[in-house]
């Protein structure tokens, strides 16, 4: 029997199998579930709405102004509701974040409020007009955070639980296997993946995977109803390219949503057109340009705001320098050679938060050993040292290469301390009392504001690392040296992901890069957001 065959709906293996299904019971149950999960928001945001219009007349009366009329407060809501449809706020998707929903809503209400005193100014002569309109505007903006704020903690909390969408990975090679590490380490996807579908599995000697196999493509029915599955996302897999499309269009008809990695994922990003040469799809990738003026924009604003913001935590920077005088004596700062943009080296500078001098306490140099591992093993990269001055580090660390470079895989074994990675030697702990509070909630970093306005570093980018290091992982991480192509940051699109300290140095750099390529200025606004988020909670030492 050929390969075809084997594969194909009349193969005897593919009838017995179907023997075992109902999918039209399957497919009835998977449609509810998705109208059901699609329902929810709207219905909270009618209820908002609802209130909204409520507050306005009520705000009105206590103001003692005329009401809005009920008849513009229901079409200004049904003007919102029509406009977050449009921009696909009602559309599944795998994940949501809170700021980019709290981001449409503000959009979507404003286009509605001018729509709406347009057409007002035009019909009569109301000089509440605005007014009114406007007010609907604040509280519906307000109302309608404070519900999706619910709906998003609601289902935080469900997924905490075990309620994600049971997801089917097709193909168990390298990728098929990242994506089962991404969804186990990221629960907040919602997808809880059950196992593989692949009749040839990669096997990975030394790397056991907890997800097995449950069978090959002419199982993917009898598999689909007897995990309950949800979701299928498609990597790479040995079977043709017909059975790849047959189970895709499957999927479809049993109400299955399905997600599919791209051929050349490495080099995707968020502004994609689609143009079609008859039915083939093109796919043209407009990344931003790093040395573009949008950066030197960027750039002009990290040095305003980092002054302003070096003026209004002035007393705060007093105070703190103060405390590291007394307790620590000179030199206030510690100052660390890294590498930032286009791998030039500048002084960046932190509170001494460690005993002894930097000169004899090795706080400026770290040594490191290399082995060369079996090559290709970085999908399943482990972690690197911290080396961002948090303290959290345990003093050994593994770098792997992601299978691009010419070389080999490379371990790194931390074995003297530096300020850097903030690790103990041999049990000691030389941190002072000062130095472990300002490392808990991330004070002593506060010095490279100055960094910033100085142009050396940016607010938001990929954090700097130590230039002995820089030349180590070059070689062994893939597109490491991309990172660079833009000012280092205080803060960073990995590290509000929680990619700090003892995590994967290959996903930070595929974080890193992932954030240059698709940059906005909103995306920077959400990794500030994310970012005191992150330093409100407490830290342990």
């Amino acid at each position: 029997m050929g390969r075809s065959d084997l594969f194909s709906k009349e193969s005897s293996a593919y009838k017995a199998a179907a023997k075992l299904r109902n999918p039209v019971a399957h497919a009835a149950r998977l449609e509810w579930k998705s109208r059901a999960r699609m329902a929810r928001p709207v219905l909270v945001d009618v209820a908002m709405l609802v209130l909204a219009g409520a507050a306005t007349q009520l705000a009105s009366h206590l103001a003692g102004y005329p009401k809005p009329p009920i008849t513009w407060i229901f079409i200004f809501g049904a003007m919102v509701l029509a406009m977050l449809a449009a921009r696909g706020a009602y559309s599944q998707r795998l994940r949501s974040h809170l700021l980019d929903e709290i981001r449409q809503i503000v959009s979507a209400t404003a286009v509605a409020t001018m729509a709406v005193i347009s057409v007002r100014i035009i019909l009569a002569d109301d000089p509440h007009t605005s007014g009114q309109t406007t007010q609907a505007w604040i509280l519906a903006v307000l109302f309608l955070s404070f519900g999706r704020t619910g709906l998003f903690l609601s289902r935080s909390r469900a997924i905490a639980r075990g309620e994600g969408r049971a997801t089917l990975i097709v193909g168990a090679g390298k990728v098929g296997h990242l994506v089962a590490r991404r969804l186990t380490e990221r629960p907040e996807f919602g997808l809880q993946p059950v196992g593989f579908l692949d009749n040839d599995p990669l096997v990975i000697e030394g790397r056991a995977t907890t997800l097995p196999v449950l069978g090959a493509s002419w199982d993917l029915e009898r598999i689909l109803e007897e995990n309950d599955v949800e979701h299928v996302i498609f990597t790479f897999s040995t079977a043709p390219h017909a059975v790849m499309l047959n189970m895709v269009r499957r999927c479809r008809e049993l109400g299955v949503s399905a997600s599919l990695v791209p051929r050349l994922f490495e080099v995707s990003v968020e502004r994609v057109t689609v143009e079609h040469l008859g039915g083939l799809p093109l796919l043209e990738m407009r990344p931003i340009d790093p040395k573009g003026w949008q950066f030197l924009v960027k750039y002009a604003l990290d040095r305003v705001v980092a002054g302003i913001g070096i003026l209004l935590i002035s007393p705060i920077l007093l105070t703190l320098t103060a405390a590291v005088l007394i307790t620590s004596g000179r030199p206030i700062f510690f100052r660390q050679r890294r590498i930032g943009l286009d791998g030039q080296e500048f002084d960046m500078l932190k509170f001494r938060t460690m005993k002894g001098s930097p000169e004899s306490s090795g706080h400026n140099h770290g040594h490191w050993v290399f082995e060369t591992l079996e090559e290709g093993d970085s999908l399943l990269a482990a972690p690197k040292p911290n080396g961002n001055g948090n303290g959290s580090g345990n003093g050994h660390a593994v770098v792997h290469s992601n299978g691009h470079s010419n070389g080999g895989v490379a371990t790194a074994t931390q074995t003297e301390t530096t300020d850097a990675v903030g690790v103990q030697s041999a049990g000691e702990d030389r941190r002072t009392p000062i130095g472990r509070i300002l490392r808990r909630y991330s004070l002593d970093e506060l010095p490279q504001l100055i960094n910033v306005f100085r142009g050396d570093m940016s607010l938001i980018g990929p954090r700097p690392e130590l230039g002995t290091f820089v030349r180590l992982f070059e070689e062994a991480v893939h597109r490491y040296g991309d990172r660079h192509r833009v000012k280092s940051g205080i803060t960073g699109w990995a590290q509000v992901h929680g990619l700090r300290g003892n995590t994967s140095l290959a996903d930070r750099v595929e974080w890193d890069n992932y954030y240059i390529e698709n940059w906005s200025l909103w995306l920077d606004m959400k990794i500030a957001v994310m970012t005191v988020g992150s330093l409100l909670r407490w830290r342990e030492d």
